[in-house]
């Protein structure tokens, strides 16, 4: 069934759209002494790397670490700058993704957007994670954080892959995501949540993916369902200039602002704001391997790696739409 395991994968894939950047999703979470590595053999590539990913990176969860994790999801915050400042310089953030603070640029992103401690938000395809990390404690106590989730006793094959990755990727991130939800996918569908319980859904850098392999009739009518009136639908992607064609640019990770502004809101949303917190006048998008030439991909090996690194990231359009039928 195409629908359903394209949806999988790519909610399964490395950050969606950072290339072999990052890793995979996850809840249920298993007890905190509980090993990284399931003891069954793995089924196929992705799963074998995600076993040794989990591994990998159990190791580096003292309890010293588990105990600021802990610490962090307990904390009733007084506002989502409070939480930010105490959670974007802990150490329970993977060693390096606070490098990338300058150019996502997650507290102003967050706070544009309108999210608050006590919201119940889906974050779709999060990858290994670089917003979950953030998300997952920040809304532990006073809302809740959810992310899709599979059947491991499905028929369908790569349900059962994706819930085991899914629970390789909660086992080696300690006890970060004990708090976390799991909204499993009814395959064929997708879900993000009960039908109007969700205050906001976020979609980091995934937008060109949806055009490529026309999920927007699946993905947009799972986050309208899910969203209670007025919630919030909150996107950022690699922007692609005005005039580009979709279908062209899609491939290179890139979707032109206006054109992805009036198709989501053919879908029930309507544009409530728009920001350039996250744009870079440096990119000039025409790059033989895509977005993915730019860090943190950088996609082109050693060859134009400094030119690309004195670019930076992506250029980035941050949409946020509410829904409104």
């Amino acid at each position: 069934m195409r629908l359903p395991s394209l949806a999988i994968l790519l909610l399964l894939a490395p950050s969606a759209c950072d290339k072999g950047g990052e890793t995979t999703s996850p809840v249920g979470a298993p007890d905190a002494d509980d090993g990284a590595a399931s003891s069954e053999p793995a089924e196929d590539p992705r799963l074998a790397a995600a076993e040794r990913d989990a591994a990998q990176k159990l190791k580096r969860w003292t309890p010293e670490l588990r105990e600021r994790a802990e610490t962090l999801r307990g904390t009733e915050w007084s506002s989502l700058d409070a939480a930010m400042d105490a959670i974007l310089p802990s150490p329970i953030r993977t060693p390096g993704n606070a490098d990338r603070d300058a150019a996502r640029h997650p507290r102003e992103t967050l706070a544009f957007f309108g999210l608050t401690p006590s919201m119940h938000v889906f974050e779709v395809g999060q990858g290994a994670g670089w917003y979950t990390e953030i998300l997952a404690p920040l809304l532990a106590k006073q809302g809740r954080l959810y992310l899709a989730g599979y059947d491991a006793n499905a028929d369908d094959p790569q349900q059962v892959s994706a819930a085991k990755q899914t629970e390789l990727f909660i086992r080696g991130s300690g006890n970060l995501y004990e708090d976390v939800e799991l909204v499993v996918q009814p395959v064929p569908e997708t879900k993000m949540g009960e039908p109007n319980t969700m205050d906001m859904v976020l979609v980091f850098r995934m937008m060109h993916n949806v055009h490529r392999f026309e999920l927007w009739d699946a993905w947009m009518k799972a986050a309208h369902t899910a969203l209670k009136p007025g919630g919030v639908l909150a996107i950022v992607q690699h922007r692609a200039a005005d005039d580009a064609n979709p279908d062209e640019s899609a491939p290179k990770g890139y979707m032109p602002e206006p054109w992805l502004i009036e198709k989501v809101e053919s879908y029930g949303f309507e544009l409530e704001a728009k920001s350039d917190i996250n744009a870079n006048p440096k990119d000039t998008k025409d790059y033989d391997n895509g977005v993915w030439q730019l860090p943190p991909t950088l996609a082109g090996g050693d060859e134009g790696k400094d030119t690309a690194v004195a670019i930076g990231e992506s250029d980035r359009s941050t949409l946020k739409f509410v829904k409104v039928d």
